[in-house]
Formats: structure tokens, C-alpha cells, sequence
């Protein structure tokens, strides 16, 4: 069996024929065309306005953990001092103080929650306030709870 090989080259694919650049040209013509499109699209545009600045986030609602420890205010019980101080410390624990209010009553609870947090002394003064609405299952009081709940980024409260 013999192979033929050609000695010279068809006319279509000769150096420097049409079908040998072809390819090339157009490879440059795309290399062309994105340069531009790329330029275009970084480029200024005067016409177009700058945003808007942008608006504060809303702070994300912290996490509630489950309570460890409840505290009520009761006639013969510790105060809420006393019972912060009888608990065990942790950097991840949080103190909530929870005011559920009555129809009405809503500045009362706040006011009482207020008072509650000063009298909780230096843990107080971190210490998460929440104001709700009382409902069936759930009395118009206000309670402290002692959650471990701490973002980690918030240094504890002794």
C-alpha cells in the first residue's frame, strides 16, 4: 500500500491564501468588538445619576434562647439583685428583662421594666428590655430571664 502525499498544498489552504487568514481576522474582529463592549460598559456616563445613599439596615432582631432561670417578683422572694448574684456566672448568658402589659397599660410596664433593669444593678445595664402585649396564655407581669443567648461579638455583663 502506497501513500501519496501531496507536494504541493490546494490553492484554499497556501500561505497567505483568503482561507489561512480567515480565521485569524476574525479572531481579531471578537478580540475587537469585546475591547469595546468592555470599554463602554466601564466608562462614565455623565447622564446617568449617582445612587442614592444608601439607607440604614434595620438592626436584626437579637436570638432568644431558651431560659435557664425565671425570676418573678414575689412578696417573701429575693430581690432581683440577690438572684442574679446567686446564679452562676457565664459571658454567654444574657439577661431579658420581659414586661407583658394589660390593654392600656403599656407605659406602666415599660416604666417598671425600667426600674427592674436599674435594680438589677451592673447586669441591667446590658440587659435586653422587651415590651409585649399580654395575652391568654401569657399574663400581663414583668419577669427577668436568664438566657444563653450572647452574640459572641457583645462582651458579657458580670
Amino acid at each position: 500500500m502506497t501513500l501519496h502525499t501531496p507536494t504541493t498544498l490546494p490553492a484554499t489552504l497556501a500561505p497567505g491564501s483568503r482561507a489561512m487568514l480567515s480565521w485569524q481576522t476574525m479572531l481579531a474582529d471578537l478580540a475587537l468588538i469585546l475591547f469595546m463592549v468592555t470599554a463602554a460598559t466601564a466608562a462614565p456616563n455623565p447622564a446617568q445619576k449617582a445612587p442614592p445613599p444608601p439607607h440604614a439596615a434595620p438592626l436584626p432582631a437579637s436570638p432568644w434562647g431558651q431560659p435557664l432561670a425565671i425570676w418573678r417578683a414575689t412578696p417573701h422572694g429575693p430581690t432581683i439583685a440577690a438572684w442574679l448574684a446567686g446564679q452562676a456566672a457565664d459571658p454567654r448568658q444574657r439577661l431579658t428583662i420581659l414586661a407583658r402589659f394589660a390593654p392600656g397599660t403599656r407605659a406602666q410596664a415599660l416604666a417598671e421594666a425600667g426600674q427592674l433593669a436599674e435594680a438589677a444593678g451592673p447586669a441591667g445595664a446590658t440587659a435586653r428590655v422587651a415590651v409585649e402585649p399580654a395575652s391568654a396564655n401569657a399574663p400581663a407581669q414583668v419577669l427577668a430571664l436568664l438566657s444563653y443567648d450572647r452574640e459572641a461579638a457583645t462582651p458579657a455583663a458580670p
